[in-house]
C-alpha cells in the first residue's frame, strides 16, 4: 500500500515524524500540540484554546489530506493533568459530528511541557 505524507503549510523543520500519512482512505495525523499555527507560539495559559487548538492543527492536516474532523474515526487524547478532563470534553464534544470517534484519554509527560496533545485517524470520502 502506498504512503503519502501530508503536511499542512511548512514541513515540521528536523523532526523525526510526518504531520500526517496518507494509507489507502485513511489518514494518521501524528500527535498535535497547542502551537498556534498564526503566530507561532504555544497555547499556555488558556486550557480551553489549547484544546481547540490542537484540535484545529488536527483539522488543518486532514484538509490537507482531502477530508475532516467529520470523518475521524479514532482520537487520542494526552493530558498533562487529568483533572482537566472535563474542561477538554467540553471543547471536544462541539467539535465533532452526531458520532463522535472511538477516543482513549490517557495522562502523559507531554513535549515542549504543554498540557494536551491530540492525535487522530479518519477516513477519506
Amino acid at each position: 500500500m502506498d504512503r503519502t505524507p501530508v503536511f499542512a503549510g511548512t514541513p515540521v523543520s528536523g523532526a523525526p515524524y510526518t504531520p500526517g500519512i496518507k494509507a489507502g482512505n485513511l489518514v494518521f495525523v501524528s500527535g498535535q500540540v497547542p502551537l498556534d499555527a498564526t503566530t507561532g507560539t504555544i497555547v499556555r495559559d488558556d486550557f480551553e484554546k489549547a484544546v481547540a487548538v490542537c484540535l484545529d492543527n488536527v483539522d488543518r492536516i486532514l484538509q490537507s489530506a482531502g477530508t475532516s474532523l467529520a470523518n475521524c474515526v479514532r482520537v487520542g487524547v494526552f493530558l498533562a493533568n487529568m483533572e482537566n478532563f472535563a474542561r477538554m470534553n467540553a471543547v471536544y464534544a462541539n467539535r465533532f459530528g452526531d458520532v463522535k470517534p472511538a477516543r482513549t484519554c490517557i495522562q502523559a509527560q507531554l513535549p515542549l511541557g504543554v498540557d494536551v496533545e491530540i492525535e487522530a485517524i479518519a477516513i477519506v470520502v
